[in-house]
């Protein structure tokens, strides 16, 4: 009898352990994206950190590029933000030497130059990649100290898809954190973690590029130790939500802060601490299997996110992924002086555009050599709270 329960019991287990093997050896996984989906978002991402190119971030919202043109004395009306995007996209040729793709605003998407040629379309016949802004910007995230998360998420499958129609390869949405004796919190780094996640699963089931982008602010008195640190926890946090939706990285691209010194900082950092700083951070918290990073400018002069650029390609650390950039301010800073709305001027703002891309172009292969011939290279670009 006793011999009898022995044998149905090992049987019993013998059973359970068995399904237990087959149910670990053999995962069943959601279906995510095809294999030419796949193909597709990787090759563009590829395209955009190709070596000695980056990006032009020309997608400020209407309010934000009011507050450029009324630095040189010009009205923010539509038609004159629409001249001075023609301004950009009609430059020479040769831009697309070193700008790989341009990030526009939703107005900005659907304008046309004087002779009735699509911007889009502009830019493609330079080979230069179209892109979008697809956030609706920061709100307040409640229960913190002035933190915030991003709108968007709502219809944004439905503008995705549009956008794709019309011609865009990649998009961007922006994540803001700060630092401060009380943050970034974990709420606020986990809520804008997840938001990016979301809006990067969207982006790739419409055939998007993704390029995620959460800014730690240079606001503060903090040092440089402080913003590397800080730096790291954020793209921790971007990287475990990114993994948990299961966002193919390969097809992504990210769009950090440098690590510098907050804006009120006593000390100062030379470009190569910054640059080791930065390539400390993003080792300990990007994959390899993600392509490329475009760090934006985060309000440093022109010359200086060059010289930052280049310092972070030439730190002696392994780097993975192509290391480029996605300025805004530092690649039109000249333009805008030198234009000062005035169609004779048109040539020479151009002439500074095609400077500064050739400049951060170099900076992207760490083969600047400083001192480029911009007229506000040297100018601070710094807002405090910088809201696009």
């Amino acid at each position: 009898m006793n011999s009898n329960l022995n044998m149905f019991v090992l049987s019993r287990l013998h059973f359970h352990s068995v399904w237990r093997v087959q149910t670990f050896t053999m995962p069943s996984f959601a279906p995510y994206l095809s294999r030419e989906e796949e193909d597709e978002l990787r090759t563009v991402a590829k395209a955009i950190v190709a070596p000695g190119k980056g990006i032009l971030a020309a997608d400020e919202s209407t309010g934000t590029i009011g507050k450029r043109l009324s630095a040189i004395n010009l009205e923010n009306t539509e038609d004159n933000r629409r001249k001075y995007r023609q301004l950009l996209f009609t430059t020479n040729p040769d831009l697309a030497n070193n700008i790989s793709g341009v990030i526009l605003y939703h107005e900005t998407f659907y304008q046309k130059s004087d002779d009735g040629t699509p911007f889009v379309q502009l830019l493609k016949n330079m080979g230069i990649i179209p892109g979008i802004k697809v956030d609706m910007g920061v709100v307040p995230l409640m229960g913190t100290f002035s933190e915030s998360t991003t709108q968007g998420l709502d219809g944004l499958a439905a503008r995705c898809a549009d956008y794709k129609k019309g011609g865009a390869q990649f998009a961007k949405w922006r994540c803001v954190l700060k630092i401060g004796p009380h943050t970034p919190s974990y709420q606020a780094m986990m809520e804008n973690a997840n938001v990016l996640a979301r809006y990067a699963m969207i982006c790739q089931q419409n055939g998007l590029v993704p390029i995620v982008e959460p800014e730690v602010l240079p606001d503060g008195e903090h040092d440089l130790a402080t913003s590397q640190k800080v730096t790291e926890q954020v793209l921790a946090f971007t990287y475990k939500a990114l993994a948990d939706h299961h966002i193919f990285l390969e097809g992504t691209l990210l769009k950090p802060n440098m690590c510098t010194a907050g804006q009120a900082c006593t000390a100062k950092f030379t470009p190569e601490q910054n640059a080791l700083a930065t390539v400390t951070a993003l080792r300990r918290s990007v994959p390899a299997a993600v392509p490329g990073i475009t760090f934006l400018s985060g309000g440093q002069s022109e010359e200086d996110a060059t010289i930052n650029l280049n310092a972070i390609n030439n730190c002696p650390l392994g780097k993975p992924w192509a290391l480029s950039f996605s300025f805004g301010r530092a690649l039109q800073a000249s333009v805008l002086k030198a234009w000062q709305g005035k169609d004779e001027n048109i040539k020479k703002a151009q002439e500074q555009l095609l400077i500064r891309a050739k400049a951060n172009g170099l900076a992207s292969v760490g083969k600047y050599g400083g001192s480029s011939d911009s007229a506000a290279a040297s100018e601070s670009l710094y807002i405090k709270n910088h809201a696009y």
